[in-house]
C-alpha cells in the first residue's frame, strides 16, 4: 500500500528507538479521586487517542505498523479500533486475505485474523501503544447504517465477549470499548451487558469503557454498571462551540459513583461540518478547541481523529463522509501534529489535582463566537482562549497576591513569558488575536 522502503525504514527506527519499552508501571486502573487514571504504581497515565477504526480489517501488518509508528511520534499511547468492522462485512476478505469470521459465526473468529491482531498487539506494545478495542462495530447489534447484519443475541455476545477475554486477558496493551457508535437502550442493552460480563468474567484486569452514538454518553445507560470504569462521550461532528461539554462533559461529572469521563469521538479533523460539504470542513483550529476545552473540563483523556485516517481510505475504496486523502498522506496533517504539545504540558502540570473554573473570562471586544475555559491546580491557573482579542478574567483569591503569567501557542507549543503580576482581575490582550487560539498559563508565587 504505501512505499516499501519507507515502511522498513520505519520500523527499523522505531525498532530502535523504542525497542523493550516495558509496561513497568503495572496495570492502568481508576485513581484515587476516581477523575483519571494511572498505573498500578500511581503513575498518572494520559489517555491519548487516535481513532483508526478500521486499522485491524482494512490493514496489512506492514502497513499497521508504519502508522502505529507515526503515532507514537505525536504523543499517542491509545489507538482505537474494532474486530468486526463496520466497513468490511463479516464474510468479506480483509486486508490478510481472510474474513473475520467463518461462515459468519461469532463463535468461530478466523483463527489466520485472530493471529493478525496478536501480531498488531505486540508490536503495539512493542513501541508502547494500548489498543483500545471495540469487539463489535454497533451495526451487529443494531444496523441502523452500516453493513451489519444484526449477528448478535444475549447468549453468543457473552460467548464471544469470553472468547475475546480468554484470548487477551493477559496483554498488558488493552483497553476494552464495549458499543461501537450505537444507543444502549432498548434490545441493545441486554447484548452490550452480555458482551461487557463475557469479558469481565475472564478478564479481570483491563479498563473498559463504551462508546456510543453522536452526542450521547455511556452514562446514559451503563454509568451504574460494574463493568463501565469511566465514561465516554462522543460529542460527534456537529456541534462546534463549548456549549456541548457544558451539557454533557460536565454532567457526567456530577453523577455518583464518580467516574472519568473522556470525549472518545469529537469532531474529526477534515470531516465536513453536519456532514454537509457546503457547511465547509472541520480544521485544526476546531480540533484544537475540543482538546483543550474538554481536557480544562477535567476530563481524563481525548481522542483525535481524522476523516481520512478511521476508515483508511485508500484507492479503489468509497469514500465515506466525502474523504478526500489517502490515508497514508493523511497521517500528518495539521491537528494531528499539534497534539504533543498538549502532552507534553499535561506531563509538566498536574492535572490530576485541578478543577474546572467556570465563566472564568469574558470578552471586552465583540467575540462571540465560543468561551474561554479555565482550570486551576494548587500551582496553576490555566485558561484557554479560542479566539478574540480583549477579555477580562477573574483571578480566585489564592492566585491575586502575584503570578507569573506565560502564553503557550497551541499551534506550535511556544512559550511567551510576560512577567509578573497581582490582583483579583486581569485584562487580557491575546497575543495574536482575531481566530487564533492561545492558552494563558499563570503560576503562582509563593
Amino acid at each position: 500500500m504505501i512505499n516499501k522502503l519507507f515502511i522498513i525504514f520505519a520500523m527499523f527506527f522505531t525498532s530502535a528507538v523504542y525497542a523493550g519499552i516495558p509496561f513497568t508501571h503495572g496495570n492502568l486502573k481508576v485513581d484515587g479521586s476516581g477523575r483519571y487514571l494511572e498505573h498500578d504504581d500511581g503513575t498518572p497515565f494520559l489517555y491519548m487517542g487516535d481513532t483508526a477504526w478500521e486499522m485491524l480489517s482494512r490493514l496489512t501488518y506492514e502497513d499497521a505498523c508504519a502508522y502505529m509508528d507515526n503515532r507514537v511520534g505525536k504523543g499517542i499511547n491509545v489507538i482505537q479500533t474494532v474486530l468486526l468492522s463496520e466497513l468490511v462485512g463479516v464474510r468479506d476478505t480483509t486486508a490478510i486475505g481472510v474474513p473475520q469470521l467463518i461462515d459468519g459465526d461469532v463463535r468461530r473468529p478466523n483463527p489466520c485474523y485472530l493471529a493478525h491482531v496478536d501480531s498488531v498487539l505486540a508490536y503495539a506494545e512493542r513501541i508502547g501503544l494500548y489498543l483500545a478495542i471495540l469487539p463489535t462495530w454497533g451495526d451487529k447489534v443494531d444496523k441502523q447504517w452500516g453493513n451489519g447484519p444484526e449477528i448478535f443475541d444475549e447468549h453468543n455476545a457473552e460467548t464471544y465477549g469470553k472468547l475475546l477475554g480468554n484470548r487477551w486477558a493477559s496483554r498488558p496493551n488493552i483497553i476494552w470499548i464495549i458499543g461501537g457508535d450505537r444507543g444502549g437502550d432498548g434490545k441493545n442493552r441486554a447484548i452490550w451487558n452480555a458482551m461487557a460480563r463475557g469479558i469481565k468474567s475472564v478478564d479481570k484486569i483491563h479498563l473498559m469503557t463504551y462508546h456510543p452514538h453522536g452526542e450521547h454518553s455511556s452514562s446514559m445507560w451503563f454509568h451504574n454498571e460494574d463493568w463501565l470504569d469511566f465514561n465516554m462521550i462522543q460529542t460527534g461532528h456537529c456541534q462546534g462551540r463549548y456549549d456541548i461539554y457544558r451539557r454533557m462533559m460536565l454532567n457526567d461529572m456530577s453523577l455518583r459513583p464518580v467516574k472519568p469521563v473522556m470525549d472518545g469521538e469529537p469532531r474529526y479533523e477534515d470531516i465536513p461540518r453536519n456532514f454537509k460539504l457546503e457547511d465547509g470542513r472541520f480544521a485544526a483550529i476546531d480540533v484544537r478547541h475540543t482538546l483543550y476545552q474538554s481536557m480544562l473540563t477535567g476530563a481524563c483523556g481525548y481522542t483525535y481523529g481524522n476523516n481520512n485516517l478511521w476508515q483508511m481510505y485508500a484507492p479503489g475504496r468509497e469514500p465515506k463522509c466525502n474523504a478526500q486523502t489517502y490515508w497514508y498522506n493523511a497521517m500528518d496533517m495539521e491537528a494531528e501534529c499539534q497534539l504533543i504539545h498538549f502532552v507534553r504540558l499535561w506531563n509538566e502540570i498536574p492535572f490530576r489535582g485541578g478543577t474546572n473554573i467556570p465563566c472564568c473570562a469574558t470578552p471586552t471586544d465583540e467575540y462571540a463566537s465560543d468561551e474561554a475555559v479555565g482550570f486551576m491546580t494548587e500551582d496553576y491557573m490555566l485558561c484557554y482562549f479560542p479566539g478574540g482579542n480583549k477579555w477580562n478574567m477573574k483571578i480566585p483569591d489564592k492566585f491575586a497576591s502575584c503570578y507569573t503569567i506565560e502564553w503557550m501557542n497551541p499551534r506550535t507549543g511556544q512559550r511567551i513569558v510576560k512577567g509578573k503580576s497581582g490582583g483579583c482581575e486581569l485584562d487580557i490582550n491575546l497575543p495574536e488575536g482575531g481566530n487564533n487560539d492561545w492558552l494563558l498559563i499563570l503560576k503562582k508565587e509563593k
